[in-house]
């Protein structure tokens, strides 16, 4: 079975490049001595982006994988949902 993303696979893709540049000016920043507020604004952008890049796996994952294990039951419905669950609890952690 293909991943609960791969509709959305070229989109998760693209953000995460761009996630990647945004890492790399951080980096060019800290080179460059800019200033700390600067720097922490970016690290705040950087962060919710690889959040909203979270959201959209797990959102995909809700919708295909665990909608499938719950159409079919059993155990891996219940594996599924707890695993579900548990990258939620982690997503809001963080």
């Amino acid at each position: 079975m293909p991943p609960g993303y791969s509709d959305d696979k070229e989109t998760v893709l693209k953000r995460l490049r761009r996630i990647e540049g945004q890492v790399r000016g951080l980096q060019r920043m800290v080179e460059d001595d800019r200033y700390c507020i600067d720097i922490l604004e970016q690290i705040s952008a950087s962060t919710r982006a690889l959040q909203a890049v979270a959201l959209l796996l797990l959102d995909d994952h809700l919708g295909h994988c665990v909608s499938n294990a719950v159409k079919e039951g059993g155990e891996e419905a219940a594996l599924k949902l707890q695993e579900a669950s548990t990258a939620i609890a982690r997503l809001v952690r963080s």
